[in-house]
């Protein structure tokens, strides 16, 4: 099958990652997200603590590292955008092309929610300075909260603010931009989870948040459990939406994609760790409940540090903490439609970013809105927020997902996974490679296929 790749627009020198710590900084910005810092601490709680911790590693050994480098190793293969690297690396005539066009409609719902999310990070970042939110009583946060999500001039207008912020880096390239941002931003993230960490491990519920954390019960861990942690694990890294495609298509050649993707998932494990050593032992501490749910971020966390000493810093740190893990991750999930437009229409990058900024501008908006002004309008029962969620997350992502896996093992093959993994056999990394074959072939399809199922409300 003869392959070709695609030239960057107007004959421009495609743009790449220029060092292996920019390649781990920008793939791990990317993995790294809100989710994280919120979502990882109260699925956590939610699932019985330690048990569901190792469950959760071993969903993301089969499933989430899988998919990761079967995406990036297709990337860097067709140094293209998610929708031209399927065309070029499918038999002619085949639509497999429509797993990247998946991903590209999957980012840009996931972008219209999660910037209006990250909007509340941001806006918390300035609350949490001027002290607003500074309260032990759980009323008054959630009032603060409630006050934040309900004017529809305050949600429009972060959330215009972060999208603006997030396309200025994506102007500079990728080199300049995202690269050079994330490798800013991951040291300082790891800083500030650790310092938090120090922090919160000197309270005195400490040793019962950590027992929490990592002192298994396994009588938790149910079906139930090992549903939400092979779904935790495919939707945190990234994948199933074109962005480690994209991103893979920066890589440099001789990149070792298996051990990157494997220090990547390591480090992810390890600020998802210590974003629960940061949020436990306050929580146990001041008597809150670790399984509050997505309430914890914005309602419980400034409830938390107002009871601490130096509470007030602390909290400007956590929140400063948020907005640095959403920044890394919108980063790549706005660069997968800027990359397909600027590569399938052949305009410059600039335009194509300024393109989707506005259709984000007006379709996001619906998102902003949806708490206020279009909270009573519902397409399915759901607002836009939990349409574009639901759509993206229980539909589009887990469908690509498991394509690209058929496609991976069934259509593109062995010998040329086996050719690209091992960078043209100047890797001695046959026995990883046949094992991700054997899972990409048999096992994470499958599982990813139950995930969709569970989030479609089949079981």
């Amino acid at each position: 099958m003869k392959q070709t790749t695609q030239a960057a627009p107007a004959g421009q020198a495609r743009d790449a990652f220029t060092s292996s710590f920019g390649v781990l900084a920008a793939t791990l910005g990317s993995a790294v997200g809100l989710g994280n810092i919120w979502k990882f601490p109260y699925v956590t709680g939610a699932n019985g603590g330690a048990g569901f911790l190792l469950v959760y590693l071993l969903a993301t050994l089969l499933v989430g590292l899988p998919v990761m480098i079967a995406e990036i190793m297709l990337g860097r293969k067709a140094k293209a955008d998610a929708v031209t690297t399927l065309r070029v690396l499918a038999p002619k005539g085949q639509y497999w092309w429509l797993i990247g066009a998946f991903g590209v409609v999957a980012a840009f719902l996931i972008m219209s929610f999660y910037s209006e999310v990250a909007a509340w990070v941001f806006a918390y970042v300035f609350k949490a300075i001027s002290g607003d939110i500074l309260s032990s009583d759980p009323a008054r946060t959630s009032a603060a909260f409630g006050a934040l999500v309900g004017d529809p001039v305050q949600s429009l207008l972060w959330q215009w603010g972060v999208l603006l912020f997030i396309g200025g880096i994506l102007l500079l390239g990728v080199a300049k931009g995202i690269e050079a941002v994330t490798k800013k931003l991951m040291p300082i993230l790891f800083v500030l989870l650790l310092v938090l960490g120090a922090r919160s491990l000197m309270l005195p519920g400490a040793a019962q948040g950590l027992a929490f954390l990592f002192t298994p019960d396994f009588s938790k861990i149910t079906a139930e459990v090992l549903l939400v942690a092979m779904g935790l694990a495919f939707f945190k890294l990234s994948i199933g939406m074109g962005t480690m495609m994209t991103y893979g298509s920066y890589f440099r050649d001789d990149q070792n994609i298996p051990v990157t993707t494997a220090r990547v998932m390591s480090a992810d494990l390890f600020v998802s760790m210590l974003a629960g050593i940061v949020v436990f032992p306050a929580v146990f501490t001041f008597g809150f409940k670790p399984e509050a749910g997505p309430s914890l971020l914005f309602i419980t966390i400034p409830a938390v540090f107002a009871s601490m000493p130096m509470g007030h810093l602390f909290m400007v740190l956590f929140f400063v903490l948020s907005a640095v893990a959403a920044t890394g991750a919108m980063l790549s999930i706005l660069e997968v439609p800027v990359s397909v437009m600027a590569g399938r229409f052949g305009i410059s990058r600039t335009k194509a970013t300024l393109i989707n900024l506005g259709l984000l501008g007006v379709i996001g908006s619906t998102c902003a809105l949806s708490n206020n002004v279009l909270a009573h309008v519902k397409l399915f029962g759901m607002t836009f927020f939990d349409l574009f969620d639901f759509v993206s997350s229980s539909i589009l992502m887990p469908a690509g997902g498991i394509f690209l896996c058929l496609f991976v093992a069934w259509v593109w093959g062995r010998e040329q996974m086996t050719a690209a993994l091992s960078n043209d056999g100047s890797l001695q990394n046959r026995q990883v490679i046949r094992v991700l074959y054997w899972l990409l072939k048999f096992v994470t399809p499958v599982l990813i296929l139950l995930v969709m199922l569970k989030g479609l409300g089949v079981f």
